[in-house]
């Protein structure tokens, strides 16, 4: 497979996670993935083709099972410790703890064993006190170099739905469950993190919850519902966004990442994400005026 296949290919499975039912390829997309016409055979050879087609298929066939949490065998991944870390919070208030936390964080040795040779562990940031956490999958490569989440495109989009909201960033808190970016075999886009590198850092998030005691935890994306209530190969995300789950104690609010509503900006689908965050907006107790009710997320 080419490089260009092997992009459309990673693409695909990304955006079938999110819950895309449907895409739109353009002229020169088609093109890569139009396969090329295969030498036709001569029609004496059509018979004993036909005949050894038909002896090789057996109705007994399975496709073969792929690992949860992985679309192929990603031997580039560097191993995990069997165990994730175990967390005691020391007594304090807030900002001492988090800062604890932090500094745990920043020096785990296996977080620090991932990280690419430029990158930065993405701790997350806002107000320690916040009603609402906002929770993502992973960094991304612009992440990684500032060391803060949600600084991309998808960032300045997640601050906009944020300012809709009558709040500022820092009145909300943000973080990744994966505090690294994950590795991969390319010079370019990102990888969903795994099922087990979400599992090895959910202990930090847990703890970060535990600190902030929000009154709402957002789930942005397919990925990141998968590691905070656990793979489901039937769960979509399109059928289970703006509805409640909770994780521990803590109300839980399902929408679509940011990045989803660049890719499929439609404007049914940001109005979709806006009501989500209407009912966020209500769960913590927020006014609400005429104009948000019937506000629409902006274009870009």
């Amino acid at each position: 497979m080419t490089t260009e296949l092997n992009a459309i290919y990673e693409e695909l499975l990304r955006l079938k996670d999110e819950g895309e039912e449907r895409i739109y390829m353009d002229d020169d997309t088609l093109k890569l993935i139009q396969p090329e016409p295969a030498p036709q055979p001569e029609p004496a050879q059509l018979g004993e083709e036909l005949r050894g087609l038909l002896k090789d298929v057996s109705p007994a066939w399975k496709a073969p099972q792929q690992d949860p949490g992985t679309h192929k065998s990603n031997t580039f991944i560097k191993p995990l410790p069997a165990e994730a870390p175990i967390i005691e919070l020391p007594d304090g208030d807030v900002k001492t703890r988090m800062a604890w936390l932090r500094d745990k964080v920043e020096n785990c040795p296996t977080c620090n064993e991932h990280l690419s040779s430029f990158g930065k562990i993405v701790f997350g940031e806002g107000n320690p006190d916040a009603d609402i956490f906002f929770c993502g999958e992973a960094p991304g490569a612009d992440e990684e170099k500032a060391g803060e989440p949600f600084v991309g495109p998808a960032g300045q989009l997640l601050t906009k739905i944020i300012q809709a909201m009558g709040l500022q960033r820092s009145d909300v808190y943000i973080g990744n469950i994966l505090k690294w970016r994950p590795e991969h075999d390319k010079p370019y886009g990102n990888r969903p993190p795994t099922i087990e590198e979400m599992d090895f850092c959910l202990p930090y998030l847990k703890a970060q919850i535990e600190i902030v005691q929000p009154k709402v935890i957002v789930a942005l994306g397919n990925t990141a519902v998968n590691g905070l209530l656990g793979p489901d190969p039937k769960r979509k995300l399109s059928q289970i966004r703006g509805q409640w789950y909770t994780f521990g104690p803590t109300p839980l609010m399902i929408t679509f990442h940011p990045s989803y509503l660049l890719r499929n900006g439609t404007m049914g689908t940001k109005r979709k994400v806006w009501e989500d965050m209407l009912k966020v907006m209500e769960k913590t107790g927020m006014e609400i005026s005429d104009r948000q009710r019937i506000f629409f997320l902006p274009k870009d």
